[in-house]
């Protein structure tokens, strides 16, 4: 399909963003088991979004953007996810990299970047993940100098702009600064082989005497009075990746609907005429979708929540901060379950031909899989533990 398809001149309305977005997961959709296989930069489905115009999505208005919100870019990555959980991804963590500016930078370096990523279309990558120490920074002058290897750095392959944390010697907190992918000494390595999210680019960058200057570094949160704003960048994180695995999970669902009532054969002694109407075929499918439509129910309550935690912006208190983090834990805890029940018990009611290897249904169960081994779901229920029974808030992990 021709790129002017996608073309976005008036995006009015969240209908707009979503016939756009449902028109892109088509176009993904055709492809998605070829480059499932393939792996590697999604190239041409990357410029599919630059020319969409929603990259501009939660820009405000008043800088030439949409003036949407991320419970919006959580329901669009949701529906991408339904197609291709590394599009929806690769779609969320943009959105998470540019307003990271806005919890970390001063009003002016968030206008700046905002404006910046309209004006030039700019589709950012990752390079913050501050658990990885490998990445050193040190001051020179009004400059800094960066040099090291960070693991994990979704979409950093063909972005426009980084969003980069490094170890600073000299202080507790990150360094954290955005940054041109192109910088003189910036090199991405198309090193990422995981067996799902195959095109997320999620490999390494290596840094090798990166100059960064003075109005890139973001440390306006370090500057007093303390907030617990900068903190919800987690609760983001998360929320982005709980509406990716629901999107893979919702996807695999009806991916299995389709091939039992059409090519799925009823068990012999089931005394049905089609597998549509095998009891045990039915009994799962029931389960399923019940679980399915709880996941659904508690993810938009998470989103919800975390709409409202980013309008108080700096004024979010402590206890407050804690009990969207709650909600946002919880959602992530039975989305992941769902989604690993959804992706692994859809064989059973499709049956043994659906392992084909030209369909490649596991890459829902691999895609699932490969998220929730990031964050264990275990240390979220201990959150939830402490938090229900000793009324503890949540660990503030503001980095993450």
């Amino acid at each position: 399909m021709e790129a002017h398809c996608y073309m976005t001149a008036a995006l009015d309305t969240k209908k707009d963003y979503l016939d756009v977005v449902r028109s892109l997961a088509k176009e993904f959709e055709k492809t998605a088991v070829e480059r499932d296989k393939r792996g590697g930069t999604a190239k041409t489905e990357r410029d599919l979004f630059r020319q969409s115009g929603l990259l501009a999505l939660i820009t405000p208005k008043s800088l030439g953007g949409y003036g949407e919100n991320l419970k919006t870019v959580l329901q669009l990555t949701r529906e991408i996810a339904k197609a291709d959980g590394s599009m929806a991804h690769l779609f969320g963590y943009h959105f998470l990299c540019l307003k990271s500016v806005h919890l970390y930078g001063s009003p002016e370096q968030a206008e700046k970047y905002e404006k910046e990523t309209v004006d030039k279309n700019l589709f950012w990558g990752n390079t913050f993940n501050p658990r990885d120490e490998n990445v050193v920074v040190q001051q020179v002058g009004n400059q800094w100098v960066v040099n090291g290897k960070k693991s994990f750095c979704s979409g950093a392959q063909d972005s426009d702009r980084l969003l980069l944390s490094a170890k600073n010697p000299e202080k507790e907190t990150p360094f954290i600064a955005t940054i041109p992918t192109n910088r003189r000494g910036i090199v991405v390595k198309g090193d990422w082989d995981s067996f799902g999210q195959r095109q997320t680019d999620s490999g390494t960058v290596i840094f090798q005497n990166v100059l960064i200057e003075k109005d890139e570094v973001l440390d306006f949160y370090e500057q007093e009075p303390k907030s617990f704003f900068p903190t919800i960048r987690t609760h983001t994180a998360q929320s982005i990746l709980t509406h990716v695995l629901l999107g893979v999970a919702e996807g695999a669902f009806k991916a299995a609907k389709e091939y039992t009532k059409t090519i799925t054969r009823p068990w012999i002694t089931s005394g049905a005429e089609t597998a549509a109407n095998d009891p045990y075929n039915l009994h799962h499918y029931g389960e399923l979708f019940v679980g399915l439509q709880a996941a659904s129910a508690l993810a938009d309550l998470a989103a919800e929540s975390l709409k409202d935690a980013w309008n108080k912006e700096v004024s979010i208190t402590e206890q407050e901060r804690g009990e969207c983090g709650i909600i946002v834990a919880a959602a992530k805890v039975i989305t992941a379950k769902t989604a690993l029940k959804v992706t692994s018990h859809m064989f059973e009611v499709m049956g043994a031909r659906a392992t084909a290897g030209k369909y490649r249904f596991d890459r829902f169960w691999r895609n699932v899989r490969t998220h929730t081994l990031h964050d264990p779901i275990d240390y979220k229920i201990r959150d939830i533990r402490y938090s229900v029974l000793n009324e503890r808030l949540p660990e503030i992990t503001p980095y993450s």
